[in-house]
């Protein structure tokens, strides 16, 4: 095999990782510390509330 071959196998499995990385970042992104979706707050917004009152509590 030639040196761009090699070259191109080397570039094909950098492009995957970097599109895997990618994507699982954009994923983890969606989701907050204790696994709800950020982007679905409206519909579980009392916990929120209430989760930062605890917070808040517990530093008192």
């Amino acid at each position: 095999m030639s040196f761009g071959d090699y070259l191109y196998i080397v570039v094909a499995i950098l492009f995957s990782y970097m599109t895997f990385v990618i994507i699982r970042n954009n994923f983890l992104s969606k989701f907050d510390e204790k696994q709800r979706r950020k982007d679905l707050v409206d519909e579980y917004e009392e916990e929120y509330v209430s989760d930062k009152s605890e917070k808040k509590e517990d530093k008192d």
